[in-house]
């Protein structure tokens, strides 16, 4: 061995994985595998690496329960409880990962971690080498030396202490030998290990400052007075059996060679690859991994199976080829930049057909030559089968060109058969079905301002990987369809209703920029002079805003009983004012304050920014593949989130009007659908004759639960019944209906009780969902939608009850969503069949929002309440209670 200077990392894995777990939250990846503690430890791991930038690395692990301590001592760690699945799971993912760090590891039988790091700790103080130590496990001090440091965690495992013999002198007094004589002093419960009954750190700390060892004390037991003494005398054989168990033995016979830890990095494509399948994408970013395993220039390579053809301006021979190939395409993936299609810039397409891929560059569209191919995607009996035709479409659409004959949409197929992964892409795709991959996005063009579209050869490359990709997945991702029962699902709504959610979009709705800005100066007169009421009350201007102010008024000054302090100081969060209401008329003020300068910036200055200039309209962008339960999500701008609650918030509508003159808004809302799904699934007899009655559930509910007639229903009653209504929906806990009726969590509890007392068909449905989930692993709508539970068997009891009230509420959520959405696909056929100018404009929730002519208010405020109560046939009515207006706040 040279005079190079050599630093040995060596981590004890079973201690910092231990650590890991739990510190870190709940972590799972797409297939239900949990990974929390593989990304604390990772984390870790590349932290040290940079502190400490080893050319030797080891992680040890413990071999099995069985040591040569069980062998003197049987009890040895008996008190530990047995490792939760969730953590076990974890230890092949992990050893797995170090692989692909090009990490070596090392475990024996009869062996701990430690005496294999004590090992590896002699042979470089041996070798004149310095070593450094991470581990959970103060034992581990008594190896420190001039060469060898112990890097102890703290704070789960994001910040370690490091301890030299100095350090260990300064903190304890003591040298490092002597840790273990502390060891057999105090013992340590968590080794079960007994050491002396009734001496503690302090005592030990004390005994080994005046004699210096476990043997020097027990040769002095005669001179120690009182009941430590007699503790000293009576436990003489347990103090040498605890220190001879915590000492490190350190001739383990390690079978590596010192050379065969030389770290030398890991190889980005391996370790991007291992970073993929467990979905850490921060970890893949925070390592400049996107681009790993799957180079540009080598997309093309991998996949031998088909030709690049590139068709640009002026490349006659190919675009000849292409308007011969169209016929015959199998894909299309039409590429544009951004998250916002609407707002995109069109990058370009490519269609595999037969053993060739062509790849055109958008600018090349507007030319002569493409006239062929811009009538075959405007053609709606040429089937395209393509990745996001939802988004293609409105992309394609802001440079003035058609995109119809959607076929199959392999992100839509692949979000209904795994709704947790929200907008998966086609490189994740393939890596979840096994097939060959290709370059992540990210890799290709970069990210945020560092976004580029690449040169020619590279840009071709990846536009046909992905086309092709789009080919390989449709086949599979539609026979997974069939075997999970959701075809119909697929192609009779979902995909259906892509078409008219494009349609909806392109449409927009015209918002009069006017109105906003004057309810956005209202608004600022009425903050303006709470302000100052608030200012009046404290006695004094501050910053509102300042949570650490505010606090200093409300706790300090004005003497307000504290609900919840944080690291940082008092909390003023909504749920601390919402309990300090009643105490200071100040505090309604800041909660007022608060509503209207939110509605202010996010929804006034907002919505304001969303209005395109040519059209006065905004155009919203609706997502189908992003919420787990099946919903619709609004985005640029979320038109699902304004507030309606309040009256502030509700204004905010009038300033949504009809983009003809004349025109009205009629808008229709499902009256509490998810009750009514519950009553049909439940089959509770109760539940199902009060709707059937036409009966006002919340009072039905008041006069079951409190034993009173309709009459004696109060306000206070009813308002109580409707929290426990729809809590029931959400699963909700006695902790968090008391939280919403400002309730002791006993009269929550026995409320929850009384509820199902009287409609005990909804307990048997939540006992028997949570069985059946348990059972199948999964859930589904009534429509056959799935959502899949993989903490549903889990041991951890956190993990389990989430996915418990999952499992008890997707399937009304989830079926709701799925009502709503066939209402829009049944309400678009009959604007078609009956020839109607009335446009469907907006989906929020429960509620379709239309713009009609005046000759046809009186037939769309009878046909669309009637078309939604007629969209899925429950053993309840479903009802939807219609309004006209000028505007959407009158149509309320």
């Amino acid at each position: 061995m040279g005079t190079e200077k050599q630093k040995v990392l060596l981590i004890d894995g079973n201690s910092i994985v231990n650590r890991a777990f739990y510190a870190m939250p709940p972590l799972t990846n797409s297939t239900g595998l949990h990974t929390n503690a593989v990304f604390g430890f990772t984390t870790m791991l590349l932290k040290v690496i940079e502190e400490e930038k080893p050319t030797h690395l080891l992680v040890a692990f413990d071999a099995g329960k069985a040591t040569f301590r069980h062998e003197g001592y049987s009890e040895y760690k008996g008190g530990r409880q047995k490792t939760p699945p969730e953590l076990s799971e974890q230890f092949p993912l992990l050893k797995e990962l170090l692989h692909s760090f090009s990490i070596k590891q090392f475990e024996l039988s009869g062996y701990e971690a430690d005496d294999i790091i004590g090992t590896w700790t002699r042979l470089a103080e041996e070798q004149g080498q310095t070593a450094v130590i991470v581990s959970g496990d103060k034992d581990m001090l008594q190896l420190a030396s001039d060469r060898v440091t112990v890097l102890l965690t703290r704070k789960g495992v994001s910040e370690v202490d490091r301890f030299t013999p100095e350090a260990i002198a300064e903190k304890y007094g003591l040298a490092p030998q002597q840790i273990i004589d502390l060891k057999g002093l105090m013992g340590d419960a968590s080794d079960n290990i007994p050491g002396i009954a009734g001496v503690g750190e302090k005592t030990a700390l004390k005994l080994l400052a005046e004699y210096g060892t476990v043997e020097s004390v027990l040769e002095h037991a005669g001179e120690i007075k009182g009941k430590l003494g007699e503790n000293v005398r009576a436990h003489q054989e347990d103090a040498r059996m605890s220190k001879q168990l915590a000492t490190i033995f350190r001739e383990v016979p390690v079978e590596r060679t010192w050379d065969e830890l030389r770290w030398e990095g890991y190889e980005a494509a391996e370790l991007a690859a291992a970073f993929r399948k467990l979905e850490f994408k921060s970890l893949i970013e925070r390592l400049d991994l996107s681009g790993a395993g799957s180079h540009v220039g080598e997309e093309a390579k991998a996949a031998a199976d088909y030709e690049v053809v590139w068709a640009g301006p002026g490349a006659e021979r190919e675009w000849a080829a292409l308007n011969e190939a169209l016929p015959a395409a199998e894909s299309v993936l039409i590429e544009w930049s951004g998250d916002n299609p609407h707002q995109s810039l069109g990058i370009g397409l490519a269609i595999a057909a037969g053993g060739r891929v062509f790849a055109v560059p958008h600018e090349a569209l507007a030319g002569d030559e493409a006239a062929r191919l811009r009538e075959w995607l405007a053609d709606g009996e040429a089937p395209k089968r393509g990745y996001d035709l939802h988004g293609a479409e409105l992309a394609l659409a802001r440079s003035g060109y058609e995109l119809r004959g959607h076929a199959f949409d392999v992100q839509l197929a692949a979000y209904l058969l795994d709704p947790t992964e929200a907008n998966p892409s086609l490189a994740g795709l393939l890596q979840r079905q096994g097939l060959a991959p290709i370059a992540f996005d990210d890799a290709v063009y970069g990210k945020g301002a560092k976004f580029r579209v690449p040169e020619r050869e590279a840009l071709a490359a990846h536009l046909a990987a992905k086309a092709d990709a789009v080919r390989r997945l449709a086949g599979p991702l539609a026979e997974e369809l069939d075997r999970a029962g959701m075809r119909s699902l697929y192609y009779e709504l979902e995909q259906p209703l892509s078409l008219i959610l494009a349609g909806m979009e392109k449409q927009g709705i015209d918002v009069r920029s006017q109105s906003l800005a004057e309810l956005g100066q209202e608004f600022q007169g009425e903050i303006e002079r709470i302000v100052g009421e608030i200012h009046r009350l404290a006695g004094f201007e501050f910053n509102i805003g300042s949570t650490k102010q505010l606090g200093d008024v409300l706790f300090e000054k004005l003497g307000l009983p504290v609900v919840k302090k944080t690291k940082t100081g008092y909390s003023t969060d909504a749920e601390v004012l919402e309990k300090l209401e009643p105490f200071h008329e100040i505090v309604r003020l800041i909660l007022h304050y608060r509503t209207l300068t939110k509605l202010q910036s996010t929804y006034i200055e907002g919505l304001l920014k969303e209005i395109r200039p040519e059209d006065g309209k905004i155009h919203t962008y609706y997502r189908q593949t992003i919420a787990a339960t099946g919903r619709l999500s609004s985005q640029y701008p979320n038109l699902q989130n304004i507030p309606i609650r309040l009256e502030e918030g509700r204004r905010i509508r009038k300033a949504f009007v009809p983009s003809e003159p004349d025109w009205r808004i009629v808008a229709a809302d499902y009256s509490q659908i998810e009750l009514r799904v519950l009553a049909h699934i439940s089959g509770d007899e109760g539940l199902v004759e009060a709707f059937r009655q036409e009966m006002d559930v919340h009072t039905k509910t008041a006069m079951d639960v409190f034993g009173v007639q309709a009459d004696q229903v109060d306000a206070g009653m009813r308002r109580q019944a409707k929290a426990v209504n729809f809590g029931i929906v959400y699963g909700i806990s006695d902790y968090g209906l008391s939280q919403n009726l400002h309730i002791t969590r006993r009269e929550a509890a026995e409320f929850i009780e009384q509820y199902f007392a009287a409609f005990p068909g909804v307990r048997k449905y939540m006992d028997d969902i949570v069985a059946q989930a348990r059972e199948d692993g999964y859930v589904t709508t009534l429509m056959g939608r799935r959502r899949y539970l993989p903490d549903i068997r889990a041991s951890n009891f956190n993990l389990r009850s989430f996915a418990e009230r999952t499992a008890m509420n997707t399937p009304i959520q989830g079926t709701a969503a799925d009502i709503i959405k066939l209402a829009m696909v049944r309400m678009d056929e009959k604007l078609k069949e009956l020839g109607l100018r009335s446009r469907m404009l907006l989906q929020v929730h429960d509620e379709l929002v239309f713009e009609v002519p005046p000759d046809e208010v009186e037939t769309m405020a009878a046909l669309v309440p009637e078309t939604m109560a007629r969209a899925f046939p429950l053993s309840v009515p479903l009802k939807a209670d219609v309004s006209v207006g000028t505007n959407w706040y009158e149509a309320k």
